[in-house]
């Protein structure tokens, strides 16, 4: 038995479905907050329970039977910690064979405040003695293609990043890692750093121009004034903070890698960033 929690976030629904290309739905459990809102999950033909990181009493129940267990780390930023100890707590007390962890890329040495939280939790399941894997994933594809529409509105994509390089890949590809490990055998206590090719904030500009077909350039700001425009964009000051502090994260090199971890685990390429590009372009309502 197969357990994925935060089963109806993006990145829970693509590991159910790279699962389910490996293994029966009725091996399959989705841990979600709100049952009565995953009946798409449950229409699959898998069990479908609730666990809901900030109700740990609802954990144990949900991880009953399970022998392996994928835990995407929470969202909230600042309360994962705790959130995260109920999970391997719960864990441990359930018995699970197996906890793959999603983690961040370089969490043991970068030093951009998202890592902090995955290294606390990749030290708390070091000292459990759950036999654990850590998927440390790199930045998504898809946090910078899903938001193209102001980019082609405004001819410019703005950050802080510099020169650096961003080792993206796509959900889908993290998804299938994990499902591929999950899957697989002698994957404990291994660490796996998971990328793809990476490009600049440069080339992402010069890509979406070349594919929409309009002039598009890249804004790299200083942070003060990278953060007043997200702000300005009705981002949180948290949040903001956040994303400048990613983007300087990335000018140094600690989103960058090239240790091949994913294109081995995937049997194949990752996503390129032109195919992203395309796919986003493609979704976009019609001007």
């Amino acid at each position: 038995m197969i357990a994925v929690t935060a089963a109806s976030g993006h990145l829970g629904r693509r590991a159910v479905e790279a699962l389910l290309k490996r293994v029966p739905a009725a091996g399959l459990v989705a841990l979600v907050r709100h049952p009565g809102r995953a009946g798409d999950l449950a229409a699959l033909g898998l069990q479908v329970r609730k666990g809901d990181y900030d109700r740990p009493d609802t954990l144990a129940p949900a991880l009953a039977g399970v022998e392996k267990l994928l835990f995407i780390s929470g969202s909230e930023v600042g309360r994962r910690l705790p959130q995260h100890r109920a999970v391997v707590d719960a864990a441990r007390r359930a018995g699970v064979r197996l906890v793959a962890y999603t983690s961040i890329l370089h969490a043991d040495t970068s030093r951009v405040m998202l890592a902090v939280e995955h290294r606390e939790t990749e030290a708390m399941l070091r000292a459990s003695g759950l036999p654990y894997v850590l998927l440390r994933n790199g930045w998504y594809l898809e946090n910078y293609t899903e938001h193209l529409g102001p980019a082609l509105a405004n001819g410019a994509i703005a950050g802080s990043a510099g020169n650096g390089r961003i080792a993206a890949a796509a959900r889908a590809d993290y998804a299938e890692a994990a499902a591929a490990v999950l899957t697989g055998t002698g994957h404990e206590h291994r660490v796996y750093e998971l990328a793809g090719a990476p490009f600049t904030m440069a080339d992402l500009a010069a890509e979406v121009s070349r594919q929409a077909g309009k002039p598009v350039a890249y804004r790299d700001l200083p942070p003060a004034d990278y953060r007043a425009v997200l702000v300005g964009a009705g981002i949180p000051g948290p949040y903001a903070d956040a994303l400048v502090d990613a983007d300087l994260g990335v000018a140094r090199g600690e989103l960058d890698d090239a240790s091949g971890d994913l294109e081995r685990l995937i049997g194949r390429p990752s996503t390129p960033l032109a195919s992203a590009v395309a796919a986003a372009l493609a979704a976009l309502p019609a001007a």
